[in-house]
C-alpha cells in the first residue's frame, strides 16, 4: 500500500510539474477590468462614502498594550528598521525617535481637533466615518466593573459631532490594541488566551453597547483578526511580540477571537432588538490577490491557493458555519454561538502579494514577496506594495459568490507622501473604478467604500513614516492638516462618479 500510495503522489506531482495551469492560483497579466464602460460611472445616493481611522493611530496615548510597547521601543532604542519600508523588525518601531515626545503622545491630536476634522470631512461630501473604540481608554483598570466616565463622555462627544456633521458612525470595537492589564498573567496565560479574557470583553461590549449603542448603527467587531495573530504572535511585530513556530500553535488564538465575535455579535443585536433599534453587525478581513512568484512552478501556485483561503477566508467561512477549520493543518473545532453572526461581510483591500514556495525550505514556510522588481509598469506604494486593481474586484465578486451577504468595504488605501499625490489619485479612480464595476457588472452588492486613511497617522510598527492620508499633517507645525489632491478627486467622485475624463488622467499603466 505504501509502495501505491508514494507511485500516485509521484505521478501527481508529474502531472502538476508539466500542466501547472491545472492547479493553484495563477499569475494575472490583466491589471484592471476591461468593459465598455458608460462614463459617468456614479454611485447609488445611498451609498456609504467615508474614511476610516484606529484609536491608536490618531487618540492621545492610552493605558494600552501598544502604549506600553511604543514606550519601551523608546526607552530601549528599538528604533531601527527592517531591509526595507513595509518589513517591520520585530520588537522595533521604524524611526519612532525621530518624531517628539509630544507627537509619540498625541499621535495626530485627534482628540482636540475632531470637531474640525468632521467639519473638513463634511465639506468633500463624504456621509460615514469608521473609527475603533480604545478598550483602554473605557476600562484602563483591570478592577473596573463600570467604564470610566470621561471615556465614555468623550465617545458620546465624538459620536454626536459626527453626526451634527452629516457622518454615521461605524465603529470597530477591537482594531489591534487592548489594555496593558489584559496582559498580566492570569492562570499562566496571557492577553486572549486568559481564563478570564471573554468576561472582560462581554463586559466591555456591553458597556459600549448600553452607553454608546442607541447612536451607532454599525459596527465591526474585530478588525483583520489574521493580521493581528501573524504579525503578533508568529513574525512578532506586534504585541505581544510572541514567535510561535508555526499556524496550528497560533490556531487557538484564532478561535478565541472568533469566540469574542460571536459575544459580541449576541450582546449587541440583543440590546438594539430590546431598543426596536436595527443594526448591522460583523468583521473585517485584510485581503489580497496572493499569486504565484513563478507561474509555472506549481508549488508557487498552490501555496498561493493556500494562503489565499488561511489567510482570507477561513474566518468568514467559520462565521458561516460554526466550526473553524485551519486549512493545511488538523486544527477543527465547533465554536459555540458563531454560525450566521455576520451581518455583511467586511473587506479590506491593499494589493497583490507573490507567493514563493520551495520543497528545500517547506518548513520554514513560503516566502511572500510584496512586488515584482522584474515588472518595468508594475506601480508601487511607498511601503513597496503592488498595486493591483483587478484583485480588487475578484475579491469582492469572490466574496459575494460564497456569503451572498452585503459588502462593506472598510478600508483601501495606500502610502504615498509625494506632493503633489498623483499614485494616490490613480489608486483612487482606478480600485473605485473596480467597485463600480462589481457592483454594476458582477452584481455585487456593496454598501459603502472607506478609504483609508482619514490622516497621516502612526501606522503601527512602521510608525509615523508612511502618509496614507487624505489630509497631510505637518508633525513639525502643531499637527496641521492640508487636504491633498486626492481629497478633491474623492470629493469629485462622490458628486459625480468617475467621468471619461478623470480615467484617462488617472488611469496610470492600468
Amino acid at each position: 500500500m505504501k509502495k501505491i500510495a508514494l507511485v500516485v503522489v509521484l505521478a501527481l506531482a508529474g502531472v502538476a510539474l508539466f500542466t501547472p495551469w491545472l492547479f493553484g492560483e495563477a499569475r494575472g497579466k490583466q491589471t484592471a477590468s476591461r468593459w465598455d464602460a458608460p462614463y459617468p460611472l456614479a454611485f447609488p445616493e445611498d451609498f456609504a462614502w467615508g474614511v476610516a481611522v484606529a484609536a491608536q493611530h490618531v487618540e492621545h496615548q492610552q493605558p494600552s498594550d501598544w502604549t506600553a510597547f511604543e514606550r519601551r521601543v523608546i526607552r530601549e532604542g528599538k528604533t531601527g528598521t527592517g531591509n526595507q519600508p513595509g518589513q517591520a523588525k520585530p520588537g522595533h518601531i521604524r524611526d519612532l525617535d525621530q518624531y517628539s515626545e509630544t507627537v509619540r503622545r498625541k499621535k495626530v491630536d485627534f482628540d482636540s481637533r475632531y470637531a474640525d476634522d468632521f467639519e473638513q470631512l463634511a465639506e468633500l461630501g463624504l456621509n460615514s466615518y469608521r473609527f475603533s473604540l480604545s478598550w483602554a481608554r473605557l476600562f484602563p483598570r483591570a478592577d473596573m466593573t463600570e467604564p470610566d466616565p470621561e471615556g465614555v463622555a468623550f465617545y458620546q462627544d465624538v459620536i454626536a459631532t459626527a453626526k451634527a456633521n452629516g457622518l454615521e458612525p461605524h465603529v470597530s470595537l477591537f482594531h489591534f490594541s487592548t489594555p496593558e492589564w489584559f496582559w498580566e498573567e492570569h492562570n499562566g496565560q496571557r492577553g486572549w488566551e486568559r481564563p478570564d479574557a471573554l468576561t472582560h470583553w462581554r463586559r466591555y461590549v456591553g458597556a459600549v453597547s448600553e452607553l454608546l449603542g442607541p447612536e451607532i448603527d454599525y459596527w465591526c467587531t474585530l478588525n483583520e483578526p489574521m493580521v493581528y495573530v501573524l504579525w503578533g504572535y508568529i513574525e512578532g511585530i506586534f504585541p505581544p511580540l510572541e514567535q510561535r513556530a508555526g499556524p496550528v500553535d497560533v490556531a487557538p488564538v484564532v478561535a478565541q477571537l472568533l469566540r469574542a465575535h460571536a459575544d459580541a455579535y449576541r450582546i449587541l443585536h440583543a440590546d438594539a432588538k430590546a431598543r426596536s433599534q436595527s443594526i448591522a453587525v460583523g468583521l473585517t478581513q485584510h485581503t489580497r490577490a496572493f499569486e504565484p512568484w513563478r507561474n509555472w512552478h506549481p508549488m508557487d501556485r498552490l501555496t498561493a491557493e493556500f494562503v489565499q483561503q488561511a489567510f482570507i477566508w477561513d474566518v468568514f467561512d467559520a462565521i458561516e458555519s460554526g466550526r473553524y477549520a485551519m486549512t493545511n493543518t488538523d486544527f477543527n473545532i465547533k465554536i459555540e454561538d458563531l454560525a450566521g453572526t455576520q451581518d455583511y461581510v467586511g473587506i479590506n483591500y491593499y494589493g497583490r502579494f507573490y507567493v514563493q514556495m520551495d520543497i528545500d525550505a517547506m518548513a520554514a514556510g513560503p516566502i511572500t514577496h510584496t512586488h515584482d522588481p522584474s515588472d518595468p509598469e508594475e506601480l508601487t506604494s511607498d511601503l513597496g506594495w503592488a498595486l493591483y486593481p483587478i484583485g480588487f474586484s475578484d475579491v469582492l465578486s469572490e466574496a459575494w459568490k460564497r456569503y451572498g451577504k452585503p459588502i462593506q468595504i472598510l478600508e483601501n488605501g495606500i502610502a504615498d507622501a509625494a506632493e503633489p499625490d498623483s499614485l494616490r489619485q490613480t489608486f483612487m479612480v482606478t480600485h473605485l473604478r473596480e467597485v463600480w464595476y462589481a457592483m454594476n457588472v458582477l452584481g455585487v452588492d456593496i454598501d459603502g467604500y472607506f478609504h483609508w486613511s482619514h490622516l497621516d497617522n502612526f501606522e503601527w510598527a512602521e510608525g509615523f513614516g508612511p502618509r496614507f492620508g487624505l489630509f497631510a499633517v505637518d508633525y513639525q507645525n502643531d499637527f496641521a492638516r492640508t487636504p491633498r489632491d486626492s481629497a478633491g478627486i474623492y470629493a469629485e467622485i462622490i458628486r459625480a462618479g468617475i467621468s471619461d475624463t478623470m480615467w484617462s488622467q488617472h488611469r496610470g499603466p492600468f
